[in-house]
């Protein structure tokens, strides 16, 4: 109680002692305002690392579908060209042997490259180069407002 000093207590130890209960609440919110905050930052780190590895491993199988079916319909081109020899049909093994190369330099296995999306553009612009020379014919659609095409030697493609 606050003026009621015990048997030899002086007036200044008394003060001392409601200085340090006042110090206890005043400081007991800081003190629960930097557990808060730090566990909290805690539990977010750790929620963000699951949510950024599986936003990651979509996006990267999806990188890695679209790249795959690329792969396969260059393989099967340049299969289907092998033993042919008019002019259109050397002109289309350079850009099937070009895609080729593209893709065999992509860094599937390093996903900080720098330069993943710039090469990514290359491969598709060169895919579509493949696909007018072969005048093969494309079905475009809207899906969920990401636009989409499909042919008929691939799966379904998003272009962004």
């Amino acid at each position: 109680m606050a003026g009621v000093r015990g048997p030899g207590e002086s007036r200044a130890s008394a003060m001392a002692v409601e200085q340090d209960m006042f110090d206890a609440v005043v400081m007991a919110d800081e003190r629960f305002h930097g557990e808060g905050y730090q566990e909290g930052y805690e539990e977010g780190s750790s929620l963000g690392i699951v949510e950024g590895r599986q936003y990651g491993t979509l996006h990267g199988a999806k990188i890695g579908s679209e790249i795959g079916c690329y792969r396969g319909f260059a393989l099967a081109w340049k299969c289907l060209l092998h033993s042919s020899t008019g002019e259109k049909d050397s002109r289309k093994m350079k850009v099937v042997e070009a895609l080729i190369a593209l893709l065999q330099h992509f860094p599937y296995g390093d996903p900080t490259y720098e330069r993943l999306h710039e090469d990514l553009d290359r491969i598709r612009g060169k895919f579509r180069q493949l696909l007018q020379s072969s005048r093969t014919k494309m079905l475009r659609w809207q899906d969920l407002g990401s636009e989409m095409w499909a042919c008929h030697a691939c799966h379904i493609l998003p272009w962004i």
